[in-house]
């Protein structure tokens, strides 16, 4: 009798489990059934991407790095994407200049309350989902006294519960993305950690990345270098590369895009501060920290196998520009490789340069990537949009 009692007992705990997570189940279906209907989430490709219409992208990043821009001109670079029909945003990293500005309204230096601000007034105010990579000042420029100031590999795990708590973007509209899951970065508490911020998403048979890739020097120089940070860092960016690539690969993906925020520098014609690069060997001069070159030999392996269109986008050096700077070993020009960096805090002269630029996406076109440069009307200073006294 007590043998059948403790199987009885075994089946009604069993159906109970089971009645539970199948009522979790419905629950979960009844979330995501209003949200879909709501049209608040947006199911990127799991279908080798068969659904292949054109669409458009924004894309932006360095700013606010001040008060006027916080408070007027990413406001209204945001109403200005928001008036468009964009199918997802990102933001290439930097939510604040490399140093706190003193006396400032808004927050800028890496308190708790500069990430806060970012979440609410900007990237909860965007329609289109919106996702994010992370950018120096706002993590590993962290440590200097002018910004707390902080640990910086702290700032960065603080970013990953913030922004990167689920696989879905940012934004009024959500778009699911894969995450890099493995627990391979370095974490502020010396241990290891999944390293969630690096994404991946395929949209319309089109597959685009973030990676977390800082500027100046992906953090070997500065204030408080890390080695050991970044080179558990680097490996993961190149694997998710990697398999961002492999992906595309088995998914007959039309091209990639690649999003962080480091101008690493692709030859030895720089443009503004770009470092010095010898084009073949893709190596600084001796004796210059480097924190990129074994990263833009995998990229340049991937985006030679791949043969489709490859546009990498960044921030980091301010200087909106679109080019094709890559060369292989012998120094001939990789067609199918475009750079593009964003708009950024470049107004020495007073000019609210808060700007973002269109990408057209057309999976059906030969080059699958076009560009508009978009001046938002309300941030024009030294020539008005036409028709504004």
């Amino acid at each position: 009798m007590e043998l059948a009692s403790s199987g009885q007992n075994r089946i009604v705990n069993l159906w109970h489990s089971s009645h539970f997570w199948w009522r979790a189940y419905l629950a979960l279906l009844i979330v995501v059934s209003s949200a879909l209907a709501a049209g608040k989430l947006v199911w990127a490709d799991d279908d080798q991407g068969q659904d292949r219409d054109s669409f458009a992208i924004g894309l932006w990043g360095d700013m606010p790095y001040n008060d006027v821009q916080a408070l007027v001109g990413v406001p209204n670079l945001i109403a200005d994407m928001n008036s468009q029909d964009l199918a997802f945003t990102v933001h290439d990293g930097d939510l604040k200049a490399g140093k706190g500005v003193p006396g400032s309204v808004t927050p800028t230096t890496c308190s708790n309350d500069l990430y806060q601000y970012a979440l609410d007034h900007y990237f909860s105010q965007l329609k289109a989902p919106a996702a994010f990579t992370p950018g120096d000042n706002d993590w590993t420029d962290c440590d200097a006294p002018e910004n707390g100031p902080f640990n910086s590999l702290e700032r960065l795990d603080h970013e990953r519960q913030l922004f990167f708590k689920s696989p879905f973007t940012l934004g009024q509209h959500r778009l699911r993305q894969l995450v890099q899951t493995d627990v391979i970065c370095l974490g502020s508490g010396g241990g290891l950690v999944p390293c969630v911020e690096n994404r991946r998403w395929t949209y319309n048979g089109v597959t685009f990345a973030t990676l977390n890739i800082q500027g100046s020097c992906n953090n070997l120089c500065k204030d408080a270098p890390d080695p050991v940070e970044w080179a558990y860092r680097r490996d993961a960016v190149i694997a998710w590369m990697r398999q961002t690539f492999q992906d595309a690969k088995d998914r007959n993906s039309a091209g990639v895009m690649l999003i962080s925020q480091a101008d690493p520098g692709f030859n030895n014609h720089p443009v503004e501060s770009e470092p010095v690069r010898n084009p073949n060997t893709l190596a600084l001069a001796p004796g210059v920290t480097d924190g990129f070159q074994e990263i833009l030999l995998a990229l340049r392996d991937e985006v030679t196998a791949f043969r489709k269109p490859v546009v990498y986008v960044h921030g980091d050096t301010h200087y909106f520009r679109i080019d094709k700077p890559f060369l292989n070993a012998q120094g001939v020009r990789l067609e199918n490789f475009t750079r593009l960096e964003t708009y950024g805090d470049n107004a020495p002269n007073g000019t609210n340069d808060n700007n973002w630029v269109k990408v057209n996406v057309n999976p059906n076109g030969r080059e699958v990537f076009s560009f508009q440069t978009q001046v938002v009307p309300a941030n024009r200073v030294a020539v008005p949009s036409p028709g504004q006294p």
